[in-house]
C-alpha cells in the first residue's frame, strides 16, 4: 500500500476545520526551523503549529512570508505561556506581532499551570529550593475566561488547551465561567501512551485530541518496537509513517516535528490504516507498559493524575 499526502481534515465543534497533519516546531533552532517549515509548507503541510515558549514564532512567521502561500490557506497554531495566565490577550498580541500575522487560527493554554510573571526567569521562574514559582490562589478556569473573548476580537478564530487530564477538563467544561468549549486539547499521544480514556471523553464533548510527540522522543523506541517494525513491513512503509496514520486512525491531529527535510516530507505521507492494525497498536502499551516522554514537575499541582496513564 503506497503512502499518499496527507488529506485528513477534521471539523471541530466551533465549525471551523483544522488539517490532520500538522508540523511540530518545539525544540530546533532558528535555521532548522526555518528551513522545517519551509519545506513543510513547499512539499504540501498547510498546518503550523507553535508556541511562545518556543522562542521560534518570528522565525516561522518569516518562514510562512516566504513561503508565499496566502495566509488563508494556513492553520496557524501557537500558545499561551505559564508565565502570561492573567493577561492572555497582551501574551497573544506579542505572538501576532512575532509571527507577522492579524490573527491566529488556534491559540492554547499551552499548560495549566500560572507561573509567577514576577518571578525571577521569564519562563520557568523557581523558588529558593529549587522548585517552580508557582501562583497558587489562580486557576486555569480564569485563565480561560480571560481567553474567550480574544475569539470575539477576531485574534484567534479558536480557542483550546494542552496537556489537560480528564480531571481538569471536567473542572474547566463544568465551570459557569466556561462558554466556549475547548475546540481541542494538544497532548503527547503515541502508543506507549495511548490515553484511550482521555480519547473518548473528549470525543464525547466534541474535543478533538491532538497529538504532540507522536513519534516518541529523540532514538524513540517506538521505531524499533516489533508490532510496530512488523505492520510497517507488512504494508510496505515505514515505522513513522505507520506511528502517524495510526493517529489519524484514531480520530487525532497528529504533529510530527522533524527538521530533516526527507523527514519533514515522509511524515506528511500516511496510509489507510486497517482496523486490524490500528487495534493491534492500541494494544501495544499493555504488554511494554505506559511511558510518558514529556512530563515536568509542577509540585504541587498535579497535572497528570493517575487516569492520564490510562
Amino acid at each position: 500500500m503506497p503512502a499518499t499526502k496527507a488529506t485528513k481534515v477534521f471539523q471541530l465543534n466551533d465549525e471551523t476545520s483544522i488539517p490532520g497533519v500538522g508540523l511540530g516546531t518545539w525544540q530546533s533552532t532558528n535555521d532548522e526551523v526555518y528551513n522545517a517549515v519551509l519545506t513543510a509548507l513547499r512539499y504540501g503541510y498547510r498546518h503550523i503549529d507553535t508556541a511562545a515558549a518556543y522562542g521560534n514564532e518570528s522565525v516561522i512567521g518569516r518562514a510562512i512570508k516566504d513561503s508565499g502561500i496566502p495566509r488563508e490557506e494556513l492553520y496557524i497554531t501557537t500558545k499561551l505561556w505559564c508565565t502570561k495566565h492573567d493577561n492572555p490577550e497582551a501574551a497573544l498580541d506579542e505572538s501576532l506581532s512575532n509571527l507577522g500575522l492579524d490573527y491566529v487560527d488556534l491559540y492554547l493554554i499551552h499548560w495549566p499551570v500560572f507561573l509567577n510573571p514576577n518571578g525571577n526567569d521569564p519562563k520557568f521562574p523557581t523558588l529558593p529550593n529549587g522548585k517552580r514559582d508557582i501562583v497558587t490562589d489562580w486557576n486555569f478556569v480564569k485563565t480561560y475566561e480571560l481567553l474567550q473573548p480574544l475569539v470575539a476580537l477576531g485574534k484567534t478564530k479558536s480557542i483550546g488547551v494542552s496537556n489537560f487530564s480528564v480531571t481538569n477538563l471536567e473542572k474547566l467544561l463544568n465551570a459557569p465561567t466556561t462558554k466556549i468549549v475547548p475546540v481541542v486539547n494538544q497532548v503527547e499521544l503515541h502508543p506507549y501512551l495511548p490515553q484511550q480514556q482521555l480519547l473518548e471523553y473528549t470525543k464525547k464533548h466534541g474535543i478533538v485530541l491532538e497529538a504532540y510527540s507522536p513519534l516518541g522522543s529523540t532514538n524513540s523506541p517506538l521505531f524499533k518496537d516489533e508490532t510496530v517494525v512488523k505492520i510497517a513491513e507488512k504494508n510496505g512503509v515505514s515505522p513513522a509513517t505507520i506511528l502517524i496514520s495510526w493517529a489519524l486512525w484514531r480520530g487525532t491531529v497528529v504533529l510530527p516535528k522533524s527538521v530533516t527535510e526527507s523527514r519533514v516530507q515522509s511524515n506528511f505521507e500516511v496510509i489507510n490504516l486497517s482496523d486490524e492494525d490500528g487495534q493491534t497498536i492500541d494494544n501495544i502499551h499493555k504488554v511494554k507498559g505506559v511511558h510518558r516522554f514529556i512530563n515536568p514537575n509542577w509540585d504541587p499541582v498535579v497535572v497528570f493524575d493517575a487516569d492520564s496513564k490510562l
